[in-house]
């Protein structure tokens, strides 16, 4: 997927006045794109639309206007951005509870570090890998906020729409499966190509 230019990056005066049908195309696309797992943790596969969304929130929300702080936003951002072959997904743990918050996130330490994290395609399983420094067993600390990449052998792509595609979570403490809806495995093929 191609990364994003800081050009295609709105000013904010110009980002105001096409936010709100922006952010309403987002929600629409973000329904088939986020995928609910367990009791806690949602997955939303990225896309160049989701992403430059992100930047133009980040740049109205921290109200940037120099082109050196928008390029680095962009460069971030483009992190996030699944490369050839790959989806990529920022996995978020949402706990609604403010006293369940630590206890949560404790129980679910190590996550990111092990395979527990899979995508199965068909017969195909293939484990996410997480951006690194999000979390530290030793120090029990864990980010409720990750990236993860699934990087699809070329047998897993031609199978994607005909086969049952699942993301699924095997923490010793969390044991959870999501079966891909059609509308999403359509969404994300397109990422793949």
């Amino acid at each position: 997927m191609n990364h994003l230019a800081t050009s295609e990056i709105l000013n904010l005066v110009e980002y105001e006045r096409v936010r709100d049908a922006r952010r309403r195309e987002l929600i629409e696309l973000k329904k088939s794109r986020r995928v609910a797992v367990g009791r806690y943790l949602s997955f939303v596969f990225e896309n160049r639309a989701t992403v430059w969304f992100q930047i133009q929130e980040m740049v109205r929300a921290e109200r940037i206007v120099d082109d050196s702080k928008i390029a680095e936003e962009v460069e971030v951002y483009n992190g996030l951005l699944p490369r050839s072959g790959e989806l990529s997904a920022t996995m978020m743990i949402e706990i609604a509870e403010p006293a369940e918050i630590k206890p949560v996130l404790d129980t679910l330490l190590g996550i990111d570090t092990r395979e527990y994290v899979k995508l199965t395609v068909g017969p195909h399983v293939i484990a996410g890998h997480f951006e690194s420094g999000h979390s530290d067993e030793e120090r029990g600390k864990l980010s409720a906020v990750h990236c993860v990449r699934f990087a699809l052998p070329p047998r897993a792509w031609r199978i994607f729409l005909s086969a049952e595609v699942a993301v699924v979570v095997e923490h010793p403490n969390e044991h959870a499966r999501t079966v891909l809806s059609d509308d999403t495995k359509k969404s994300l093929l397109e990422d793949l190509a």
